[in-house]
C-alpha cells in the first residue's frame, strides 16, 4: 500500500515537474524506491524505467559479476563446441556416404588397409632378422680378431654400431606399424558404427514416408 501511495505521489510530482520518466530501484535496505534519478551506487543493481503513468517503460538488468561473466563465456564456449561437433559429424556423414554404399564396402576397405600394413610389418621384420644376422656375423669376426690377439678393425666396429642403430630404428618402426594396425582397425570400426546409424536413420525415414494402407 505504501509503495502504491509512493508511486502515486511520485507520478503526480513527476507530472507536475514535467518529467517524462521515473526510476524504480531497490536500496541497500531492500526497500523499493521510486524517484526522478538513481544514486550511482545503485545503478549496477539494475532498475526499471517507468512512464509517467507508472507503467514499465524499460527494465535495465543488473551488472554481471566477473564470475557470472565467466559462466556466460563458458556457455558461449559450449555452444561453439556443440556447433563445431555438429559440423564435424555432418562432414563425416557426407564423406561416408560418398565413399561407401554398404557396411560390406567399409569392411573390404578395412581389410585392404590392414593387409597393406601387415605386409609392411612383415618386410620390416624380415629386414630386422637380416640386420641381426649381420651383427652376429661381424661380432664373430671381431671375436676372432681378439682371439688372435689382433686389434679389431675400426671399420668393423663402426659397421656393428651402424647395424645396431638400424636395428633400433627398424624395431621402432615395427612397433609404430603394429600400433597403427590397432588405430586403423578402431577408425574403421567407428566408420562402420556411424554408417550403421545412418542406415538406421534412412530406414526410419522410409518407414515414416511409406503410405499407410
Amino acid at each position: 500500500m505504501a509503495l502504491a501511495v509512493g508511486l502515486a505521489l511520485a507520478v503526480s510530482v513527476s507530472a507536475a515537474r514535467g518529467a517524462d520518466y521515473l526510476y524504480r530501484y531497490v536500496n541497500d535496505d531492500g526497500v523499493t524506491v521510486i524517484n526522478y534519478s538513481i544514486p550511482p551506487e545503485f545503478v549496477h543493481k539494475g532498475y526499471e524505467i517507468l512512464n509517467s503513468d507508472g507503467s514499465v517503460h524499460k527494465v535495465v538488468p543488473r551488472s554481471l559479476s566477473e564470475e557470472e561473466l565467466a559462466d556466460q563465456s563458458g556457455e558461449a564456449y559450449q555452444a561453439r563446441v556443440a556447433a563445431e561437433e555438429a559440423e564435424r559429424l555432418r562432414k563425416w556423414d557426407e564423406s561416408l556416404l560418398l565413399r561407401y554404399s554398404s557396411i560390406e564396402d567399409i569392411e573390404a576397405a578395412r581389410d585392404r588397409a590392414l593387409g597393406e600394413l601387415k605386409i609392411r610389418i612383415s618386410i620390416l621384420r624380415s629386414n630386422l632378422r637380416s640386420l641381426k644376422s649381420q651383427v652376429e656375423s661381424n661380432q664373430e669376426r671381431a671375436a676372432d680378431a681378439e682371439r688372435r690377439g689382433e686389434k679389431v678393425p675400426v671399420e668393423l666396429v663402426a659397421a656393428i654400431d651402424g647395424l645396431r642403430s638400424e636395428i633400433s630404428e627398424t624395431e621402432r618402426a615395427v612397433d609404430e606399424r603394429t600400433r597403427e594396425l590397432e588405430v586403423v582397425r578402431e577408425g574403421f570400426q567407428r566408420d562402420i558404427d556411424r554408417f550403421a546409424l545412418l542406415l538406421d536413420k534412412v530406414e526410419l525415414r522410409r518407414q515414416y514416408s511409406r503410405p499407410k494402407n
